[in-house]
């Protein structure tokens, strides 16, 4: 894989372990409802929506990982190899 993809992939891993920490650990915290623009209302009504797409984004971020990881030579990873 060429060095400008392994870049965009770590890039676009890292943007997801960022929304993960925002959705999981700040959504009822200032920060994290100044980036997603809530209340301090609607942030307590859909904290375990967030919880659960936070999960969702920690999974998109491990697979990226996993692809970084396959772009060694002889590597193998369980992730790519279930597609």
């Amino acid at each position: 894989m060429s060095l400008a993809a392994n870049i965009v992939v770590a890039l676009i891993g890292l943007l997801h372990v960022y929304i993960l920490v925002l959705e999981m650990f700040l959504w009822e915290k200032p920060a994290g409802r100044r980036a997603f623009g809530m209340t301090r209302e609607q942030a307590a009504a859909t904290k375990v929506l967030a919880g659960n797409q936070g999960l969702y984004n920690g999974f998109l971020a491990a697979c990226s990982g996993a692809w970084q990881w396959t772009a060694w030579p002889g590597k193998s990873s369980f992730c790519c190899a279930c597609w």
